[in-house]
């Protein structure tokens, strides 16, 4: 099968679209024939290297797939070949007393695949293995590309403002980047629950896309001082939300925008990890900093219920064939993603 390969980290000059071998699966395991894989943010930390990770080369990325199930393990019963399917990318042990409370993002063997998996595991490739409990169904309503785009944006911001930052109907809801995969996604969940977005985007363009997508109101960082517009549009209250995945380069104004009493949410730092906090924030407003990774295969079916029914949609912006992937990896760094890029085969 071709595939995308990198045996060191490194610039885009490290990825190799070359023959490698099909996967062999075991027992407990799938066949995935890959119709389409998504970029995403861990694709290029893992090209890059992150400290205190270890990647496993040769090494393939990708946690996002959509495809058709080709073999199944002689263990497996959830799933069949044939079966259209989507990846949910969360891989634990399943037997520690963390996955036998259903808290299985807490267990010390736990992996995002085609991330922390390896050598030679992710969809970036003809064809991907992976245990059998890690495939859902494709939701019918969508295309291979648009299914292949959501899992990791849609669990990842399903997670941080439902499940650990409890939005609600009525919250101001801050989110960075918000003309980004995750972004996207953290709209339109929002206003699922009736809250109130303000969308902070870096052009015109990104302006036009979170206005469409139902940002109640939009701030462009390039042209405006985000705080001071979160100030007049709360009347100085603050937010009761921050969906927080910059870091560095966000995380003061992060802080000075959050209510008394509000929370911010994390799931990144694309920016940089290394942040200064004024704890007197944390202390005397009594404010929530809330750490958030990965999410469950339940809350990602939770979310994808609400893809099927049409209340939260897709945002493909490009379609590349597999071979080109430094050019996706070019176009995220420098900024220039409205949406997602899907890879094909």
């Amino acid at each position: 099968m071709q595939a995308v390969v990198f045996d060191e980290h490194g610039g885009t000059e490290v990825l190799q679209y070359k023959e490698t071998p099909v996967p062999e699966i075991s027992p407990t395991e799938v066949l995935i024939r890959v119709k389409a894989t998504a970029l995403n943010y861990n694709d290029i930390w893992a090209r890059k290297g992150v400290p205190g990770l270890v990647t496993t080369f040769p090494h393939i990325s990708g946690s996002d797939v959509c495809g058709v199930v080709e073999a199944v393990g002689s263990g497996v019963q959830n799933v069949g070949v044939g079966d259209e399917v989507v990846v949910s990318l969360s891989i634990s042990c399943g037997k520690c007393d963390y996955c036998l409370k259903g808290e299985s993002l807490f267990c010390s063997d736990f992996r995002i695949w085609g991330f922390q998996t390896g050598p030679l595991d992710g969809g970036q490739a003809e064809y991907a293995r992976l245990p059998a409990t890690n495939v859902v169904p494709k939701p019918d309503n969508l295309t291979d590309e648009e299914a292949a785009s959501m899992a990791l944006v849609l669990g990842t911001a399903w997670r941080m403002l439902v499940t650990r930052a409890n939005v609600r109907p009525g919250d101001f809801v801050l989110i960075w980047g918000a003309a980004g995969g995750l972004g996207c996604m953290a709209i339109q969940i929002c206003k699922l629950f009736n809250a109130r977005v303000i969308a902070v985007v870096s052009s015109d363009e990104k302006l036009k896309l979170v206005a469409d997508l139902g940002a109640e109101y939009v701030v462009h960082r390039e042209r405006q001082r985000v705080l001071r517009e979160v100030q007049k549009i709360t009347n100085r209250r603050g937010v009761d939300i921050v969906f927080e995945h910059v870091g560095s380069a966000s995380w003061e104004t992060s802080m000075y925008a959050l209510k008394w009493g509000g929370t911010i949410v994390l799931c990144g730092a694309t920016t940089g990890f290394n942040v200064s906090t004024d704890l007197r924030l944390l202390w005397n407003k009594q404010q929530n900093y809330l750490g958030s990774h990965s999410f469950t295969t339940a809350e990602l079916v939770s979310a994808l219920r609400f893809v099927e029914r049409g209340h939260i949609k897709p945002v493909v912006s490009q379609v590349l064939p597999l071979k080109e992937i430094a050019r996706g990896h070019k176009m995220m760094e420098t900024g220039e993603v409205v949406g997602k890029i899907v890879m094909v085969p």
